[in-house]
C-alpha cells in the first residue's frame, strides 16, 4: 500500500495502476487515501471498521473538503457516536431495491433482488448478522462465477447498509473472490461458418428471431443482451447506423454503430415490427429462450464448448486480424477503454467514417471466408 503526503499538486501526478484500482494513503492522517482508478478517476475514501467508505469524487470535492470529512467520521468513530440503527435484514433489503431502482435499470435491480433472496435471505435484526453467517451461505454455491455475483451483490449490500449507520461493520469484509479462469475461446473461420448455415436452417427448439440475433452477434459484435433489446427506432436505415442508447449499454455510454450491407439485410424485414425486433414467444418482453436454443443450435451446426459471447472476442480478434487499427476496433465494440478522459473532453470527432469503413472491411472477409 503505497503512502505520501497528499497534495493538492501531488494530486495531479498520481501514477495511474496498469488495471483496476490504488490506493494511495495519506502519511498525515491515518486511514484517508486517494483511490486511483486505471482510467484516471481520483476519489477520497477513508477505512473504518475494515472496510473502505468513499467520500467524494476530486476535483468535485477539494482535499481540504475531504480531509475535514474524514476527520469528522473518525472523531465520530472515536467518540462512540456512530450507532447500528434497529432494522431487519428484510427491511433494508426493501430500502435498499427501493433506491437502487431510481437509478440503476431494470436488468440490474433484478438481477440484485434474485441474488439477495437466494443467498441473503436472512430473518432477523441486520445488526445481528456475521461474517461467519455470511460464509455459511456463500461457501455452498458451487461455481466461481455465481460465488462472485453473489459476493459482489452481497458486498454491494452490505456497504450501503454501513454507509447508512444501520450496521457498523460489513459481514463480507475478508471473503475473497475465487478464480475463474479467463475465457478466450476465439472460433476459427469453419466453426463461424458451421454456426452460420445452421441458423439459417429450421428448428424446433430455435426460433427464427435466435437464429437472427446470433446472425447479428456475428456481424455486428455487440453484447447479447444489448443485441436482443433492439428497437425499430435504434435503427437508422438512411444513415446505415444502430444507435444503442445509453440506459441499454453496459457501460451506460451511448453507442453508434455503423451497420454493413449484411446486417442490414437481417435487420430491414424486422423494421415493421411495433417496437421491441426480437420479442418473446407470445408475449410484449424481450427474447428470453436462450438456453434451449442454444443446446440447439450445438446440436446443428457440431460447435460445442462455446459461448454467445465468443462471437464477440471472434469478431474483435478478427478485426485485429485484418489490420484495423485498435482504437477503431474498440470503439466498435464499445469498449470503454478506447477514450481517455482528456479524450472525452477534447476529442470530439465521432470516428464513424473511420468505424464504417472497418465495418465494410469486415464484412467483405467474412463473405470471403466465412460466409456460404
Amino acid at each position: 500500500m503505497p503512502q505520501t503526503k497528499l497534495s493538492d499538486v501531488g494530486l495531479r501526478s498520481l501514477p495511474l495502476p496498469e488495471k483496476g484500482t490504488i490506493d494511495y494513503w495519506d502519511l498525515t492522517l491515518p486511514s484517508f487515501a486517494c483511490r486511483v482508478s486505471q482510467g484516471g478517476a481520483k476519489t477520497f475514501i477513508l477505512k473504518t471498521y475494515n472496510s473502505r467508505r468513499a467520500i467524494g469524487r476530486w476535483p468535485l470535492v477539494s482535499l481540504a473538503d475531504a480531509r475535514r470529512e474524514a476527520k469528522r467520521l473518525l472523531a465520530e468513530k472515536t467518540l462512540g457516536r456512530i450507532r447500528p440503527q434497529s432494522i431487519t435484514v428484510a427491511k433494508a433489503r426493501e430500502l435498499f431495491l427501493k433506491e437502487k431502482e431510481k437509478a440503476r435499470r431494470a436488468r440490474t435491480v433484478q438481477d440484485l433482488k434474485d441474488r439477495l433472496d437466494r443467498h441473503f435471505d436472512i430473518p432477523g435484526q441486520l445488526g445481528k448478522v456475521t461474517h461467519n453467517q455470511i460464509v455459511r451461505r456463500l461457501d455452498p454455491i458451487k461455481t466461481p462465477q455465481e460465488f462472485n455475483a453473489a459476493l459482489r451483490v452481497g458486498r454491494t449490500f452490505f456497504s450501503w447498509c454501513t454507509n447508512r449507520r444501520y450496521i457498523t461493520e460489513n459481514p463480507t469484509t475478508g471473503i475473497e473472490r475465487r478464480s475463474v479462469s479467463s475465457r478466450s475461446r476465439v472460433l476459427s473461420d469453419e466453426e463461424l461458418k458451421s454456426i452460420w448455415i445452421a441458423c439459417s436452417e429450421t428448428h424446433k427448439d430455435m426460433p427464427e428471431d435466435y437464429r437472427i440475433i446470433v446472425k447479428l452477434l456475428i456481424l455486428v459484435g455487440q453484447r447479447k443482451t444489448e443485441t436482443a433489446a433492439i428497437q425499430r427506432i435504434f435503427v437508422s436505415h438512411n444513415q446505415r447506423t444502430l444507435c444503442l442508447p445509453d440506459t441499454l449499454t453496459k457501460n451506460k455510454r451511448e453507442h453508434l454503430v455503423p451497420l454493413g450491407r449484411l446486417a442490414l439485410a437481417l435487420l430491414n424485414p424486422l423494421l415493421t415490427r411495433e417496437s421491441i425486433l426480437f420479442p418473446a414467444r407470445g408475449k410484449s418482453t424481450l427474447f428470453n429462450g436462450w438456453s434451449k436454443s442454444k443446446k440447439a443450435l450445438d446440436l446443428v451446426s457440431g460447435i460445442t464448448n462455446w459461448t454467445l459471447h465468443d462471437l464477440r472476442r471472434t469478431f474483435r480478434t478478427i478485426h485485429a486480424r485484418m489490420g484495423t487499427p485498435p482504437h477503431i476496433a474498440e470503439r466498435l465494440v464499445n469498449h470503454i477503454s478506447a477514450r481517455s478522459d482528456v479524450e472525452d473532453i477534447y476529442d470530439r470527432h465521432t470516428y464513424l467514417p473511420e468505424m464504417a469503413l472497418a465495418m465494410e472491411n469486415y464484412e467483405h472477409y467474412l463473405l470471403q471466408n466465412v460466409l456460404p
